[in-house]
């Protein structure tokens, strides 16, 4: 093992938590490493991003650098969600809802788009260091000091505070021993891409999301992503006893693909172009976000469910809210990082997990497919959809659980 290297914040993981935060530490100044496991680009999920998230994206620096690489990425223009269930279509304009902020993002291929968040976090000076593992953490109320192995030796990092952007990895929680189960039920995800070869005249709209409720299992729902050329990402979540072990995961995923008969007929034609891949047990939590000289960003932290592509923004906002607490930190401010960081945090998370909760006992998919346009109930929840979870002035943030009975109620009557 080599000498100890000294910086001002180590980040693990080099995603978009990851590269946001050591974006803006750096451009406020400080010496910054990240230490990143893979070699990017790498494949990931969470492909379809919230318009909340532009703002993050805006505050690091990086939004003309998303924007100039879009087109020949393949990065489709995102305006909205659409839903469907049994025959029944709904649809949500991202651009009409209550909270001000973006209406439209971009659904991505995480691997070109986490590259370019990357690249441009080292263009502002962010020592980024692919290929390196970290294999043990000691904190202390002023500094953490971190063992690391890299592709050529191993050595200690010693920063004033490091920042766990690893996502599914979820480093520090494993080596500090912080993770506690999730209270959502355990479910699995199988999925992969296509070259879809979507008929122009199909009834698909490109620049949504498609969200599908399997016609007989209310609690099974598919993904459909758009891409701009002509690919998708295809998904399917449910209970673990609903795959069949004994068959291949792409003979699964085009069994349950023909189960809905519009899905059956949109992708046709669709051409695999990668192994199908699944995932389970991603639901987490943890005792807390944040200890001496370390915080949790994103999946790192608590991640909840796929359904409504709230990991980036949760893990996007988190970043951005713990880079700006570290700086003050870092120049002398004493932080309650329970009161500043957490507690602001968790709000949102838990108006996301409320929607989570409802959407698998069907409450809020009732709601979704309600076809009275409700001119001043739809927008609010829209701007969730959307991603803007933080938005108190919104009836439905400010408190989730009594919206939903209302909506509910609503729909019932």
């Amino acid at each position: 093992m080599s000498k100890q290297e000294v910086c001002d914040v180590v980040i693990i993981g080099a995603g978009p938590s990851g590269a946001i935060a050591a974006s803006i530490l750096v451009q406020a100044g400080w010496n910054t490493v990240v230490l990143e496991r893979e070699t990017f680009p790498r494949f990931s999920i969470g492909e379809s991003l919230l318009p909340h998230c532009m703002e993050f994206v805006k505050k690091a620096g990086m939004l003309d650098a998303v924007n100039e690489n879009a087109t020949k990425l393949g990065f489709q223009f995102k305006n909205g969600a659409a839903f469907f269930r049994d025959g029944a279509r709904s649809e949500f304009d991202f651009e009409d809802k209550f909270s001000e902020g973006p209406g439209t993002t971009f659904q991505v291929k995480r691997a070109a788009f986490d590259k370019v968040l990357a690249d441009q976090a080292a263009k502002y000076g962010a020592d980024i260091r692919y290929q390196h593992r970290v294999d043990n953490v000691v904190t202390t109320e002023d500094s953490a000091t971190l063992t690391v192995t890299g592709p050529e030796l191993s050595y200690e990092l010693k920063a004033k505070f490091v920042l766990d952007a690893s996502g599914f990895g979820r480093v520090l929680p494993r080596l500090l021993d912080l993770e506690v189960p999730s209270d959502l039920f355990p479910r699995k995800a199988i999925f992969t891409h296509y070259k879809d070869n979507i008929a122009k005249d199909a009834p698909f709209d490109r620049n949504k999301i498609l969200i599908t409720v399997h016609p007989q299992i209310e609690d099974l729902w598919y993904w459909l992503i758009p891409f701009s050329d002509g690919t998708c990402s295809l998904g399917v979540v449910a209970r673990p006893e609903c795959f069949n072990d004994t068959q291949s995961l792409e003979d699964q995923l085009r069994a349950f693909i023909n189960q809905d008969t519009n899905l059956a007929s949109l992708l046709s034609e669709a051409e695999v172009l990668q192994p199908a891949r699944m995932i389970g047990g991603y639901s987490a939590n943890v005792k807390s976000l944040y200890g001496p000289s370390y915080a949790l960003l994103g999946n790192a932290g608590e991640f909840l469910d796929p359904v409504f592509s709230s990991g980036v923004t949760i893990a996007m906002r988190s970043a951005v809210s713990a880079a700006e607490l570290v700086t003050r930190q870092l120049k002398g401010e004493k932080i309650d990082w329970q009161k500043e960081y957490a507690e602001p945090l968790q709000k949102g998370i838990n108006v996301f997990k409320t929607f989570v909760t409802s959407w698998y006992d069907t409450s809020f998919q009732n709601v979704i497919f309600f076809q009275s346009e409700g001119a001043e109930i739809k927008p609010m929840i829209t701007s969730i959809l959307a991603g803007y979870a933080w938005d108190e002035k919104n009836p439905f943030v400010k408190d989730a659980h009594r919206g939903i009975r209302m909506l509910t109620k609503l729909c019932a009557d």
